[in-house]
């Protein structure tokens, strides 16, 4: 064979590897930075779940504390 084939040859399969390999690193890259998106929009749903809880039970709070302050002031009108 020709060297110039041959050295054709060996280079289209080192550029078929680099390539190859390029591609599987860009791949688990996308792949990590994909995870750690998830972990964060996790810790956001978390936060919006508590935030959430938090809120109906203020609501509890804020109407039990409205029927206390009803009940406070049947009483101090009773005593007059």
């Amino acid at each position: 064979m020709n060297t110039e084939i041959i050295v054709a040859i060996i280079s289209f399969i080192g550029m078929l590897c680099g390539s190859a390999g390029g591609i599987l690193v860009a791949n688990k890259l996308v792949n990590y930075r994909i995870e750690q998106l998830e972990k964060k929009v996790e810790k956001h749903n978390n936060v919006v779940d508590r935030v959430y809880a938090l809120e109906t039970h203020r609501a509890v709070v804020d109407e039990e504390i409205k029927v206390a302050n009803n009940r406070i002031k049947d009483l101090e009108e009773y005593h007059k």
